[in-house]
């Protein structure tokens, strides 16, 4: 019998999963930009490459901050971004998270 969590993990790296957050989150940007960080509302899907990455990251002992990390890059580049159509170089803020929900469709 499988592992709990493994058909889930399995599922979140072959087909993505939808993160559901409310934090700060924009460029580090002059305030006043129109992407600058704020709390925002956040439902978004981000794919299995980042699930791979992030199980890596847990599987590697990293911790709530370095996986924080590579969900702010995920998410700029997702939602800010435009899968890499614009915004380049710039740094993205995603702190003071009130909650995060992963579901996998």
């Amino acid at each position: 019998m499988a592992a709990p969590g493994t058909c889930l993990q399995a599922r979140a790296e072959a087909d993505g999963f939808v993160l559901h957050t409310r934090a700060r989150f924009g460029f580090a940007a002059p305030a006043g930009s129109s992407d600058d960080p704020r709390v925002r509302l956040i439902t978004q899907y981000l794919s299995g490459e980042v699930a791979r990455e992030l199980f890596a990251a847990r599987d590697a002992g990293a911790g709530e901050q370095q996986q924080m990390v590579i969900l702010a890059r995920a998410l700029g580049h997702a939602y800010f971004r435009d899968t890499g159509l614009r915004a380049h170089g710039l740094g993205i803020a995603f702190t003071d998270v009130e909650f995060a929900d992963f579901s996998i469709a």
